[in-house]
Parts: structure tokens; sequence; C-alpha cells
């Protein structure tokens, strides 16, 4: 048990920061959750699959890749733009 490692301050500190920081990206995206489902109503789009056929489930699914693709383009401008 020589290898054990003391917990400091500053590392509970940084673990706190981390988790809160954590929290409060998951409200954020709750928050834009609602913003986007609100956007794509406006455009027209069914999100609800109250009657759903295939052409509409492909739509949807052609919907999801493209917001996840300008999600992670942005996600990695954002990043290299916080990193400056």
């Amino acid at each position: 048990m020589a290898d054990e490692k003391k917990l400091t301050v500053s590392e509970v500190r940084k673990t706190i920061a981390t988790s809160l920081a954590a929290a409060f990206g998951f409200v954020i995206a709750l928050l834009w959750n609602q913003v986007v489902t609100g956007g794509l109503k406006v455009a027209g789009v069914d999100t609800t699959f109250a009657t759903i056929t295939f052409m509409g489930w492909i739509g949807y699914l052609v919907t999801a890749l493209v917001i996840t693709i300008v999600m992670i383009l942005l996600i990695i401008l954002i990043g290299r733009w916080g990193n400056k």
C-alpha cells in the first residue's frame, strides 16, 4: 500500500468543478432540445411519430443524421475556438 495517493483539496475542487460543468451542460442541452424540436415543428417536420410511415421514418432519420453532423462540426469549431 505504499502507492496510495492522498486526495488533495485541489483534486477535490477540480472534480467538483467538472461535475458542476457537466450538470450545467445537461441543463443547457435540455433547453436546446426544446429549441431544436420547436424549430423542426416550425419547419414542418413531424417529430411525434403519431402516424408513422416508412417514408416519414426515413425523413426523420435523415433529419437526425444531418442535425447530428452539423452539431459535431459545431462542437469541433467551438472546441478549437476555446483552445485559442
